[in-house]
């Protein structure tokens, strides 16, 4: 009589395929989700109270987002701080009150003016006010009123950004200038502050748009109405929970006003899509025979694990945006990964419950005849008789699809990487930048003062660049040399419509001056000009003393801020594509896997990329979303973009697979495996997809212009890497490689640690690591011998 270790693979297989009821041992995730389903009523109240509790407390201790942020060690940095030691009460955030009159010049209103920049200065926060009228009649032109007097604008500086103020701080500054308004003088509020007077940003909806699309989806994809609902219950729950808790970390740490949306549109993306892999396996289980607590169970313990692996993959990928070294992208991951943290506990807790809750009443209302998996597990045998079985077992359109796959696999390789290419072809120009108030609606005031800026000024005073000139080493004699030099090295600045007399600060030991780009703040010609200024001209005009030069002010630190993503944002690439491959490789054991998922995710990233170059900075379609003209592509944009999709994208990713590797270590055979989890996955990742692009277009029609862009490129990316990746490059992929996939040095083998394979079919729980690496390794060598076996005959059993 054999012992079990003793018995051959196929005999092997074949008694892990039994019933659920007869697994080796359910495992702590199975566990979990049975005692979820058995006491509903319970996560159901803890939850709620969660909820409750977390916005009770965000209520009372929140923090509030803004975007004021520094960038330490930069120039612009290092010359803000310059200026504020020499001269206290200039510099700081700059805003305008720009002011404009049709029927007569400003000066006609001069008494009124000077009433409001006496109010501003009142104000708290103001260090600075300076009025666009001379002082007299015959005083110099201060550089803010057109030649005809009637347009010109109110300098005020902020010892902070005004977007951090509140509403109450907005309403003071209306009082200020309401004698202007009062007298028929045209009042509009520019830069920080005109972003302050913006209207509160709500993206609702935007997040109706998604749902409702969720709902068309999950109710056409899979009929049950009870079974659409939970996705979509659970996903906003978990959203809910996760925005308390970023309110809560507001308060000790500042975080970017975009966060809010940023981790709205992740928690839902994915919170739908972890529940939706969850409930699509339980319903599997139901229709098999299991009751509901068991079922909700294996759910857990199967695509739950899956879940697990691939939110941890998501965390991992945002976590690391840090590498980039500013705070403010590394918080924007933190942002996103709260909701995602929220989403799988809402997956492996509540969903089970809900589950429960239902029981068999899952199905009882539906709007036609509810599907699920539609496939049972593959079982143990020969490649001949898998194929024998998989061809009775399924009909469907699906597997009509992955036989078609399995059959010319280089039809559909070379078809995948033709499209990604053609799509990803405008990443070729991509150009970052920082876009300004020019893109913004109309209805916004900070878009009106830029357009009233622009006609009075020129498209450059809306970013000037403020000069800073630290003569202190300089010995007082040699300083008129200096200054001369330095005047004749800024006169006729290619890029410049003009630089401003130098003019020394009160103690004497700063050199100022106003450098206007010709162009708009956003534009490439802006940029050059940035980069002359810093590296050439003011260098040249101090050579050979011991001053130091910076160039500073908002437009600046914009430029430094650009300097350091295009620094920095291979390095973040290599990490999280380097962290992304070490999970793959160590969950499923699979060196070429894990080296297929990192290339092809890759692939369909520079698609995505293209596709929102060409629509913003090409304008292909641009206007028709709300973009006035082509912009750049926000420098943090394609970042933020590739830690996402690319922690996304691992969701598809890990379904698929684990679906593919249990048929593999079930059958050895890796052509039928690679066919098996295609068919089984398809509809489900297909309605995934289309969900969760869903909910990120519906950001499109939110009026931030950055929010417009990660909305579009996440949805597409999306669709690109559910549709051409995973159903055309992956499969092929799978298949070409053949048991080479599954290799595994038997060194790296040793180093990796194991975790517990998220296998998705019910029947893999609970079953021994050490026999799952068992089968693993006589799978790769079955394998290899199938492939030899098929080389030799010709290919006659392919």
């Amino acid at each position: 009589m054999t012992s079990r270790s003793e018995r051959s693979g196929s005999e092997r297989s074949a008694t892990d395929t039994e019933a659920p009821g007869n697994l080796p041992e359910a495992d702590g995730l199975q566990r979990l989700g049975e005692w979820c389903a058995r006491r509903f009523a319970v996560v159901l109240v803890l939850w709620l109270v969660a909820l409750g509790g977390v916005h009770a407390l965000q209520g009372a201790f929140g923090g509030t987002y803004s975007d004021n942020f520094s960038l330490p060690g930069t120039q612009s940095d290092d010359g803000a701080r310059v200026l504020a030691r020499h001269a206290p009460g200039t510099g700081g955030i700059g805003g305008q009150v720009v002011l404009h009159d049709t029927r007569r010049p400003l000066t006609a209103v001069r008494s009124r003016i000077d009433r409001t920049v006496a109010s501003l200065r009142t104000l708290p926060h103001v260090i600075s006010v300076v009025s666009p009228l001379p002082a007299t009649p015959s005083a110099p032109p201060t550089g803010a009123l057109t030649a005809d007097a009637r347009t010109g604008f109110i300098t005020v500086g902020f010892d902070a950004i005004p977007t951090s103020f509140g509403a109450a701080y907005l309403q003071e500054v209306d009082r200020t200038v309401e004698p202007l308004r009062a007298a028929g003088v045209r009042v509009e509020y520019g830069g920080p502050l005109g972003e302050l007077a913006r209207p509160l940003p709500t993206d609702l909806h935007s997040e109706v748009i998604g749902f409702a699309v969720a709902v068309t989806v999950l109710l056409l994809g899979f009929g049950s109405v009870v079974a659409a609902g939970v996705p979509l219950l659970t996903a906003l729950i978990g959203v809910a929970v996760g925005l308390g808790c970023l309110g809560l970390i507001a308060a000790a740490s500042t975080f970017a006003s975009v966060s809010p949306t940023l981790a709205t549109m992740t928690g839902l993306g994915v919170g739908i899509d972890y529940a939706l892999f969850l409930i699509t396996r339980h319903r599997q289980q139901l229709m098999d025979g299991a009751d509901p607590a068991t079922a909700a169970g294996l759910a857990v313990a199967t695509s739950g694990r899956a879940v697990v692996v691939s939110g941890c993959t998501v965390i991992v990928a945002l976590a690391g945006l840090y590498v980039s070294q500013v705070s403010f992208i590394g918080k924007l991951g933190v942002a996103a990964a709260v909701t995602v943290v929220t989403a799988v506990l809402g997956a492996i807790t509540l969903v089970p419950a809900l589950l429960g809750l239902a029981g068999r009443r899952i199905d009882r209302y539906h709007v036609r005849k509810p599907v699920a998996e539609g496939l049972p597990a593959p079982r143990a045998g020969g490649a001949r008789q898998t194929r024998e079985r998989r061809s009775t077992e399924a009909r469907g359109g699906w597997h009509r699809y992955a036989q078609r796959v399995e059959r010319r696999p280089w039809r559909f390789l070379l078809a995948g990487l033709v499209a990604v290419g053609v799509l990803a072809i405008p990443v070729l120009s991509i150009r970052l930048g920082h876009i300004d108030d020019g893109a913004d609606p109309r209805s916004f005031t900070d878009r009106r003062a830029y357009d009233l800026v622009t006609e009075g000024f020129g498209p450059g005073a809306n970013g000037p660049f403020l000069l800073v000139v630290d003569q202190s080493r300089v010995p007082p004699a040699e300083r008129p040399a200096l200054a001369a030099g330095l005047t004749r090295a800024l006169t006729g600045v290619p890029g410049a419509a003009g630089v401003s007399p130098l003019r020394p600060t009160g103690d004497g030991q700063v050199l100022t001056a106003t450098a206007v780009s010709a162009t708009s703040p956003q534009s490439a010609g802006t940029s050059a000009l940035f980069t002359r200024l810093k590296d050439d001209v003011l260098p040249r005009g101090v050579s050979g003393t011991a001053a130091r030069t910076y160039v500073t002010g908002a437009t600046a630190a914009a430029e430094d801020f650009l300097d350091i993503i295009r620094a920095r944002l291979p390095l973040i690439i290599g990490v999280v594509v380097a962290l992304a491959f070490l999970i793959i490789l160590t969950v499923f054991r699979g060196f070429l896997v894990a080296l297929k998922a990192a290339v092809l995710n890759l692939l369909s990233i520079a698609a995505s990329y293209g596709v929102v170059v060409a629509v913003f900075q090409w304008g292909w379609g641009g206007p028709s979303l709300g973009v006035s003209g082509t912009v750049p592509i926000e420098s943090y944009v394609p970042m933020m973009m590739f830690a996402i999709v690319f922690g996304l994208s691992m969701d598809y990713e890990v379904f698929l697979l684990a679906r593919v590797h249990e048929s593999w270590l079930l059958t050895g055979d890796s052509r039928a495996a690679v066919a098996h989890g295609l068919e089984i996955t398809a509809r489900v990742i297909t309605c995934a997809a289309l969900i969760m692009a869903s909910v990120f277009a519906a950001f499109i029609l939110s009026d931030n212009i950055v929010v417009k862009m990660l909305g579009l490129g996440l949805a597409v990316s999306v669709l690109i890497d559910a549709t051409i990746v995973r159903l055309l490059l992956v499969p092929a992929t799978m298949t070409l490689l053949g048991p080479r996939a599954w290799w595994l040095p038997r060194r790296l083998n040793r180093i990796l640690p194991r975790i517990g394979t998220p296998h998705v079919g019910g029947s893999r729980a609970g079953t021994p690591r050490a026999e799952t690496r068992d089968r693993h390794d006589r799978a790769v060598a079955g394998g290899r011998h199938r492939s030899r076996n098929r080389y030799r005959d010709g290919g006659n059993q392919s």
